[in-house]
């Protein structure tokens, strides 16, 4: 398979990603310091009214696994989309709005080839739960992951350290596996309406602490990855009815679709396929800490790791460009030969959240 040209180091010699949490805090702003003028009992108030307004779980989405792209030629590639209820694409009504499908329609579309799609990830899982859905997907054999996680890492109060941890640590184990890796940072949980303010000031700047540090352990670990962040905010808050699902937290069939258009590019990147919207706009090579704390600030920015003179690291640690890809939105389902309910979810429909 043709991979493409970024320098993509071999997990072997990554470097675990926890001593560099510290550093990665200092470019982002360090601790919390706003939350020493607001009560406690303020945000703990606030975080039970959040907590008893957006429900949990009360169905598992449609099963996305199958092949995509009917028609196309060659052996299918192998994606795995792992992670929580994002990557599961809970809310929606059918297999086709997944983000699961979406991405394999996207990617089946550009390449012109079939994908066989494994999506293991599962509804409230946290980075600390990746670990049985990377040994299931390695099982199966993979050559290309795509992993959403975090949002349930800010929401559950976990370290950023931990959840950076259990993040290289499942990249590690798909690259041994001879996987690509995406990873979607953790996107800007100040956009979520049941987060009122001072507590949407805090998970705003948790939001951003943690994918910087997922992003440099992503790097350090073979891996790439493209900042959600605050990307869907001014759509979502433009049109919440549109793209935010029942609960007013999972985004619609609508807000995943948008996701998935800002995922798409970096995946077909990681896989050596042009992208249909043209190249990135690359901006000049960095540190993986300052890369990283940029991407997190801007949305929508995909990091890399990158050499200069030849060398993977330099005096501030391993070198990492950005880059800047336009969207691309996935074909809509009918047009990439999805079909809207399997036969098993007409027999059993699944109701949105």
């Amino acid at each position: 398979m043709q991979m493409a040209d970024e320098i993509v180091p071999s997990p072997p010699r990554a470097k675990h990603p926890v001593r560099r949490v510290a550093t990665v805090a200092a470019y982002t702003g360090g601790a919390i310091a706003a939350s020493g003028v607001v009560t406690a009992g303020v945000l703990i108030g606030q975080a039970f009214l959040a907590r008893i307004t957006i429900p949990g779980a009360e169905a598992p989405p449609p099963r996305s696994d199958g092949e995509y792209g009917e028609g196309q030629p060659g052996a299918p590639l192998r994606l795995a989309v792992l992670g929580d209820s994002t990557a599961a694409g809970y809310g929606v009504a059918t297999r086709a709005e997944t983000t699961g499908a979406l991405l394999a329609s996207g990617v089946a579309a550009a390449a012109r080839r079939p994908v066989r799609l494994y999506c293991p990830a599962v509804v409230g899982s946290t980075s600390a739960m990746l670990a049985p859905q990377v040994e299931a997907t390695v099982e199966r054999g993979v050559d290309l992951a795509v992993i959403m996680i975090g949002a349930n890492d800010v929401t559950s109060n976990a370290s950023t350290a931990s959840a950076a941890h259990h993040l290289f640590d499942a990249v590690v184990a798909l690259r041994g596996a001879g996987a690509q890796v995406v990873v979607a940072t953790c996107p800007d949980l100040g956009t979520i309406q049941p987060i009122r303010p001072p507590l949407r000031w805090l998970a705003r700047r948790w939001s951003r602490q943690l994918a910087a540090a997922q992003t440099v352990a992503t790097v350090e670990a073979g891996g790439r990855t493209v900042s959600l962040g605050d990307l869907l905010g001014p759509e979502f808050a433009a049109a919440p009815a549109l793209m935010f699902g029942a609960d007013r937290f999972h985004p619609s069939a609508e807000g995943y679709r948008a996701a998935v258009a800002a995922v798409l590019p970096t995946t077909l990147a990681a896989l050596g396929v042009p992208s249909p919207t043209g190249p990135a706009v690359a901006a000049p090579v960095s540190s993986l800490p300052q890369a990283a704390a940029a991407a997190a600030a801007r949305a929508g920015t995909e990091v890399a790791g990158a050499e200069v003179d030849g060398q993977q690291r330099g005096a501030l640690g391993r070198w990492a460009q950005l880059r800047r890809r336009v969207r691309l939105h996935p074909p809509a389902a009918r047009e990439a030969g999805v079909p809207v309910r399997s036969v098993a979810e007409q027999a059993e429909p699944v109701e949105s959240a």
